[in-house]
């Protein structure tokens, strides 16, 4: 225990005086009139430029810069311990709302937010503790299976090889909720497809290993696969390589991702981390912010796909009113979509 005080008051101390680097908080002031709310956000694993978890995260932080006139500050840790240094770091210094991108954060936003009970903490796919939630997190939950589920109907009906693959980034319930949605969309539109399924590891990472999602990539294509979706992160950013590579169509994962890779994605499923964070800030503003969970999927407008628009003219017209119809299920509970 005493090792890791002292840890953690020697990043503390570095972080406050070394000179500012990439990995270092950065802060972002609004010229806005009015009182502002402050924000310290850090990101997950990958960090921005990630053109997806994060980079939805920080949308969301920019935008409530603009609109709401927040003060924000931002960082990527480089490890586990620097997780909690970061956010104890925000805390410390009065932030209003201090949040953690990210599962991996759970249960160092629950330790940080029991020793500063007046500030806010939110955690993006915030995982709860058998312990229970501290009542000033806001933990901020998606139905990732659901849009999963409509990614994978668009693969089941446009398949020529009746073979599609997914690529995940770290294994575990979080990634198994988007393969789980992927699979069941699938089997919905072509129960005669088989679907090939890989990890890239088992730590956080498996989402910053674009060399191991190529290697999953290709081994998927030479089992015959006409279509990959990948949920990993950077790591993401190798599948795309082996589906330009093999001439074959890729799906994106949390936002819209098609710049990735021109004329191969011909789908994203869209997580909207941006909604997810403007919203917290906004309810920190307005003094109305409440913790607890809060899940966002089809009906709450906090999950969809890519359909519209220029970067989803590669989906044909039949196959865009078939997943429609597959949507108002879901929508409506007549289609319960599975999460593991």
């Amino acid at each position: 225990m005493r090792t890791r005080l002292l840890l953690l008051a020697a990043v503390f101390l570095l972080l406050l005086l070394l000179p500012t680097r990439k990995k270092d908080a950065v802060e972002e002031k609004s010229t806005a009139p009015g009182p502002h709310v402050r924000v310290g956000l850090v990101f997950d694993v990958g960090g921005r430029g990630d053109k997806s978890f994060n980079d939805g995260a920080y949308e969301g932080l920019m935008r409530a810069k603009r609109e709401l006139g927040a003060d924000v500050q931002y960082t990527e840790p480089s490890g586990a311990e620097d997780r909690e240094a970061a956010l104890r770091i925000f805390a410390s210094r009065g932030f209003d709302l201090v949040m953690g991108v990210g599962f991996i954060f759970s249960s160092d936003v629950d330790l940080v937010a029991r020793s500063y009970r007046n500030v806010h903490f939110a955690c993006i796919d915030y995982a709860p503790r058998p312990t229970g939630m501290p009542d000033n997190v806001a933990g901020l939950g998606f139905r990732e299976e659901e849009g999963s589920f409509l990614v994978g109907a668009v693969a089941g009906l446009m398949s020529k090889t009746k073979h599609v693959g997914f690529v995940g980034g770290m294994t575990g319930p979080l990634i198994r909720k988007f393969e789980a949605g992927y699979e069941s969309g699938i089997k919905a539109t072509c129960p005669e497809c088989t679907l090939h399924a890989a990890y890239a590891g088992t730590t956080p990472d498996a989402y910053r290993d674009p060399a191991k999602g190529k290697a999953l990539g290709v081994a998927e294509i030479a089992a015959g696969a006409d279509i990959i979706y990948q949920a990993s992160g950077s790591t993401g950013h190798g599948v795309f390589q082996a589906v330009r590579e093999a001439n074959i169509r890729g799906i994106g994962v949390d936002a819209d991702q098609y710049d990735e890779a021109p004329g191969f994605i011909v789908t994203s499923m869209v997580k909207r981390v941006d909604v997810a964070v403007f919203d917290t800030v906004r309810a920190v503003k307005e003094n109305r912010f409440t913790g607890g969970m809060r899940v966002l999927g089809l009906a709450e407008s906090g999950i969809d796909y890519v359909h519209d628009g220029p970067h989803g003219e590669g989906i044909p017209a039949d196959v865009k009113t078939k997943v429609d119809a597959l949507r108002a299920d879901i929508v409506s509970r007549k289609i319960s979509v599975p999460s593991k």
